[in-house]
């Protein structure tokens, strides 16, 4: 490995030239460009490497001695692990962890790209950090994650926003301690964005919340280019981790005690399609990871584009394999999923729903739609509402489709009136909420297993876990089941929980004398 390899890896190098004001143009227009289609649908040629042994570098340990940092999270799964790994990296600098930003020296915000109401919000609170810098000139102010990878947000941040003092993105994490040093040297605001995907990069720390959940990532990117999503450009081409990899992370959680994994991708339906030298995809994943001791595995988030057959054969073997699938199907009229570039029609999707259903009778499926996508008409959303009865839907995730600068459908006329998008939402919300009231209803007297994750958030006496299928139960019991899968009777279906009383612990859950 060459010098300029290691310093991209993380790994221990020589001090690398520092970037000076005037450098700071050039360098940009030289790493970051605007999302681009085109040039996008390109990078499938480019190269992507693996690094298996991060370290920090011996000059940058204990940079963070005597130093907090405060880490604010938006937007989905994939961005709290990244925060996981941010965490890790900066307790290894020696770092302390902080929940206010006003014992902070360091603030991060890891931005989501994915709505524009998630971006008005990082701006908000950029705002509100501005009087916390003039307090404190020492304090430093970052933002990262998907946000940072958007030229037209980069620029904003330069134009308005000059407390901030680093911006870098989702492809360089591994690059903080890096990134931090230049910060704490310049006076200038530090930028370091990769237009190149980023590399695969194993051996990163993380801080894991807790001992009974944890997030695995198996790749990443999308190549779907679904014509609303910004995600392609943000998070760059598809690129899966090494089976191995991944089977002995799982295998240490398991050891470690966790009772639940969640495999993270934007479309982990795609993992392994990029190898070159094996043939092993995420059925082949998901039977080599239910051999392995713990109780529940799941992930997210999957494409019904890549939902192939022996994914189904695998998980119909059930065991941990939680028989809970989210598939999101945006839209359940063929026209609108053409537009959108989704790939398939309403019959792929409606076909594919049979064939899980047909392998895993008591599968539970929930789904994404967008309501008011340019051009949908009223017959096209009845579509969707139909789609949504037919299938059965346990639960949805429901949007007002709002245009992403950067995507092919930000250029399309958004000719859908506000107030059609309004009704149509509220429409569609009535229908999710009573058809998941009738899903829960079959619960009522029911014994369930329960993973106990804590307190209920209404009510510290009350403790709160969820079911294979994802429901979330309320119960009182002993705080002592904390973290371990118990059995819970329900008195009571709602129509987004259920009350039950606590039975006792699960029985492959008890602990041998």
């Amino acid at each position: 490995m060459n010098e300029e390899q290691r310093m991209q890896a993380g790994l221990a190098t020589e001090d690398a030239p520092k970037t000076t004001e005037k450098d700071y143009s050039k360098y940009f227009e030289s790493v970051y460009s605007a999302p681009s289609l085109k040039d996008a649908k390109k990078r499938g040629k480019e190269e992507v490497e693996y690094h298996d042994n991060f370290q920090i570098d011996q000059r940058f340990k204990g940079m963070g001695n005597g130093r907090k940092f405060y880490i604010r999270t938006y937007g989905c799964q994939m961005n709290e692990h990244d925060t996981e790994v941010i965490a890790g990296i900066f307790m290894a600098l020696g770092y302390e962890s902080t929940d206010t930003v006003k014992d902070a020296d360091v603030i991060l915000l890891n931005t989501c790209a994915i709505r524009e109401n998630a971006e008005n919000k990082v701006f908000g609170e950029l705002g509100h950090l501005k009087a916390l810098k003039r307090e404190r000139p020492d304090l430093l102010i970052g933002v990262c994650g998907c946000m940072s990878q958007e030229e037209s947000v980069v620029n904003k941040i330069l134009k308005t926003y000059d407390q901030v003092d680093m911006i870098f993105g989702t492809h360089n994490i591994h690059r903080l301690p890096h990134i931090l040093h230049e910060a704490y040297m310049s006076k200038e605001m530090v930028i370091e964005v990769w237009s190149k995907e980023g590399d695969v990069i194993e051996d990163l720390p993380k801080v894991r919340h807790g001992k009974i959940k944890a997030w695995v990532n198996i790749m990443y990117g999308c190549d779907k280019f679904c014509t609303y999503c910004i995600v392609p450009y943000t998070r760059g081409k598809e690129r899966s981790r090494r089976p191995d990899d991944i089977i002995q992370e799982v295998r240490q959680l398991a050891a470690e005690g966790y009772k639940e994994i969640t495999l993270l991708g934007q479309n982990v339906n795609a993992y392994g399609k990029d190898f070159e030298d094996i043939t092993y995809r995420l059925g082949d994943l998901m039977d080599d990871l239910r051999l392995i001791d713990i109780p529940r595995i799941r992930f997210t988030t999957s494409h019904p584009r890549d939902f192939d057959d022996h994914l189904i054969e695998v998980l119909a073997k059930g065991g941990n394999l939680v028989d809970h699938i989210h598939l999101p199907v945006q839209s359940g009229s063929s026209d609108m999923l053409k537009i959108m570039a989704r790939k398939y029609t309403r019959e792929h999707y409606l076909n594919l729903v049979d064939k899980i259903r047909t392998a895993i009778p008591n599968a539970s499926l929930t789904t994404d739609i967008i309501v008011g996508f340019p051009n949908e008409t009223d017959e096209q959303f009845e579509e969707t509402m139909s789609l949504y009865r037919e299938v059965g839907f346990d639960m949805a995730f429901t949007y007002i489709y709002s245009p992403r600068e950067g995507t092919p459908a930000a250029k399309m006329i958004d000719n859908v009136p506000m107030e059609v998008k309004k009704e149509r939402l509220q429409r569609l919300n009535k229908l999710v909420n009573d058809m998941s009231a009738e899903a829960m209803k079959p619960y009522q007297g029911q014994v369930v297993k329960v993973l106990v994750e804590g307190e209920s958030k209404r009510n510290p006496d009350v403790l709160a876990g969820y079911t294979e299928k994802s429901k979330l139960v309320n119960f009182k019991a002993p705080r002592s089941v904390i973290g371990e899968i118990v059995e819970v009777r329900i008195t009571e279906a709602k129509t987004w929980s259920l009350d039950g009383e606590y039975i006792g612990v699960a029985k492959e859950e008890k602990v041998m004398a």
